[in-house]
């Protein structure tokens, strides 16, 4: 295997993410002790426009070129301070969300209980409610602080009828105390939906966000300052939620729901990687990856650059902490 995983590209040998040691059993992340274990949630059949995210993770995985593992802004070679670890993907069988959601909460928390971070690579949205909400019980509800990046709120009380859909997480989140209303920020906010009703609920709850034309008025780094803030104004920890669709269609065509105005690559980029450093992530998702709408690959190396931003920034906090 470790032959296999340093041939160095993934047109050959195993595809794992970042070509990392590969694991299934809880039982080897007690003998791994990793420090970041990444897992795939390739579950979209909430999906309101176009469907496909349950390709992401396996995209991620086996389209983007590998980069190379030294972060040149940060100075560091990732890997000599991090121990990351492919977890493989939770079991997500076709048509059933119920048990797909369960089983993404119960790897996530597999993960999260030993104080491994997990990256969990989507997957549709609604992954992000199992998934943070296994984050917020191993750390302890209301200590967590969730910082979205997306051009949606995700608010909606149900879409269809459907209480389980990716427009709707962050408000069972919040319904299920498992993040409070108070404890999120969301970043990125752009087009017609949701509904000013949406919004009003929104503001009832104390949430905060911001929309691209705050950022466009403002700047990104002067928006940042208060989202984080706002987001760890009452909690220790911190998860971050990337949808992909956050990000201008021009970087990334493939997803879902493409909504035009949205935030530039080298931004966000650079953004995730300063959340790692300076502050306690101890969860991060990365959604709506839907191959089949990409062009050469744009949204999926974005995508995985996004984790590789947030290794280094994990790698260098930990490098810092050591000196």
């Amino acid at each position: 295997m470790r032959e296999q995983l340093e041939l160095g590209y993934v047109f050959g040998g195993l595809s794992t993410f970042g070509q990392r040691p590969f694991l299934t059993e809880p039982t080897e992340l007690d003998s791994w002790k990793p420090d970041v274990a990444v897992m795939g949630a390739p579950f979209d059949i909430s999906t309101t426009n176009r469907p496909g995210a349950r390709f992401g993770p396996r995209a991620i995985r086996t389209q983007a070129y590998e980069p190379g593992t030294y972060h040149l802004d940060l100075g560091i070679e990732i890997f000599d301070w991090l121990e990351v670890v492919d977890f493989g993907d939770a079991y997500c069988p076709h048509g059933q969300t119920e048990t797909s959601h369960a089983n993404i909460k119960e790897r996530v928390g597999e993960i999260a209980r030993r104080g491994i971070v997990p990256i969990v690579l989507g997957g549709d949205h609604s992954i992000t409610w199992p998934s943070a909400t296994a984050v917020a019980d191993a750390y302890g509800r209301g200590s967590v602080g969730l910082i979205h990046f997306d051009a949606h709120a995700d608010t909606a009380e149900s879409c269809d009828g459907n209480l389980a859909s990716h427009g709707t997480p962050m408000r069972r989140l919040i319904e299920s105390g498992a993040i409070p209303g108070t404890h999120f920020v969301q970043v990125g906010l752009r087009g017609y939906w949701p509904p000013k009703e949406v919004f009003d609920w929104m503001g009832a709850q104390g949430m905060h966000w911001f929309t691209m034309q705050d950022i466009w008025e403002r700047g990104f780094r002067s928006v940042m300052d208060d989202a984080i803030g706002q987001a760890l104004g009452m909690a220790d920890h911190l998860y971050i939620s990337i949808d992909i669709d956050s990000l201008d269609p021009s970087y990334a065509p493939g997803t879902g729901t493409p909504e035009p105005g949205g935030i530039v690559s080298a931004d966000l980029l650079r953004m995730v990687r300063q959340l790692c450093l300076d502050h306690h992530v101890v969860g991060i998702d990365i959604v709506e990856v839907a191959p089949a709408y990409d062009v050469s690959e744009l949204t999926v190396n974005m995508a995985h650059r996004l984790a590789f931003e947030c290794l280094g920034g994990l790698a260098a906090r930990k490098r810092r902490a050591a000196s």
